[in-house]
């Protein structure tokens, strides 16, 4: 059973937009991930919209690969993509069929399954930092490139859905902060495309990036 505060499922039409309205409009959701342990509920604070084949930072800009596929399929489904050998992060694709648009979330707020997640982050001093960045996020989760493609919006399959969006409470619009997003550097580092609710304790740091050193 879900709680009334997640509200009802986000339709496909909600996601079925451009990436920069999607990407706000995302702030205070809620996320279900259903597990054989049990359910955790995360309400969204903090992510980074991404333009697909417009966008440098965006791993579909050079085009469709056998990594980015989910990207370029209907919007609704999660695109899950492992980093730097060790780390997942979940993005929620967005957009128009073919547009390969997706947004990062970035943090959140854990509202049900803590001592789920509490087991998956031994090293969070406090229960703010459980999905404090991206890579924790999935972490506290439990998501891994076995959910890539999985349905966000097939709330209809009840207790083996193992990830549904719902509407939860958007916060007030002038809670809603936008900058750089972290860690992207080139061309895409100009776009204020990263979003946060204002005030938040669990939103991530703001990094920028830092280009790597060539061994000589």
């Amino acid at each position: 059973m879900i709680e009334p505060s997640a509200g009802i499922p986000v339709p496909r039409a909600f996601l079925d937009r451009p990436v920069l309205e999607v990407a706000p409009d995302l702030l205070g959701r809620v996320l279900v991930r259903r597990t054989a342990e049990g359910p955790i509920e995360l309400r969204i604070t903090e992510v980074e919209a991404y333009a697909g084949e417009l966008d440098p930072g965006s791993h579909a800009f050079r085009g469709r690969t056998p990594r980015n596929e989910v990207m370029f399929g209907p919007p609704g489904h999660a695109y899950v993509y492992f980093t730097y050998g060790m780390w997942h992060c979940l993005n929620v694709v967005c957009g128009p069929e073919g547009r390969a648009s997706g947004v990062l979330l970035r943090a959140g707020e854990v509202l049900r399954g803590r001592e789920l997640t509490r087991e998956r982050r031994l090293s969070a001093r406090n229960d703010k930092e459980l999905a404090k960045g991206p890579a924790r996020l999935a972490t506290a989760l439990d998501v891994d490139r076995a959910l890539n493609g999985t349905d966000l919006c097939s709330a209809d399959r009840g207790a083996d859905a193992p990830l549904t969006l719902y509407t939860g409470q958007a916060p007030p619009s002038d809670l809603v902060r936008s900058g750089p997003r972290t860690g992207v550097g080139g061309d895409g580092a100009r776009h204020p495309w990263r979003f946060w609710i204002d005030g938040d304790p669990t939103v991530s740091p703001y990094r920028a990036h830092t280009p790597r050193k060539r061994s000589t």
